[in-house]
């Protein structure tokens, strides 16, 4: 699967979103070495704190499927910006935690055009194991 292919899984459920608070829907494509796919999206609150980001609703939902660490391939974000969409500080620490450091993640703007980055660069002196 290339990374537009992946960004195009996050792009099919943004409007899946539950972002009635903000309107800022955002989405995730996570693509797992065995080539399962597994997408989040932003689920807001009115009290924000109880409020999950699109990222993290896919990896849980990837651990909640037994996948490991060492198992996430690539990962896509898709939102509706004109700026190429990062995750936010708390997603990028559980990034650290449920994937491995080197992976390519892509960002994407509403033209659907694609920023690679990776974890490592997203998060250069995170908390890790190593």
């Amino acid at each position: 699967m290339t990374p537009q292919e992946l960004l195009k899984e996050a792009q099919n459920v943004i409007e899946n979103s539950y972002s009635p608070y903000s309107h800022f829907p955002v989405a995730c494509a996570i693509l797992y070495k065995d080539g399962q796919v597994i997408t989040g999206v932003n689920v807001e609150n009115v009290s924000f704190g109880a409020t999950n980001c699109a990222e993290r609703t896919a990896l849980f939902t990837g651990i909640t499927k037994g996948y490991k660490k060492e198992d996430v391939q690539m990962i896509a974000i898709a939102g509706k910006t004109s700026y190429f969409l990062p995750p936010c500080s708390i997603c990028r620490q559980v990034l650290v935690e449920l994937c491995p450091i080197d992976t390519p993640v892509y960002l994407s703007n509403q033209d659907g055009q694609l920023k690679e980055t990776s974890i490592l660069e997203l998060v250069p002196m995170a908390f890790t194991e190593m």
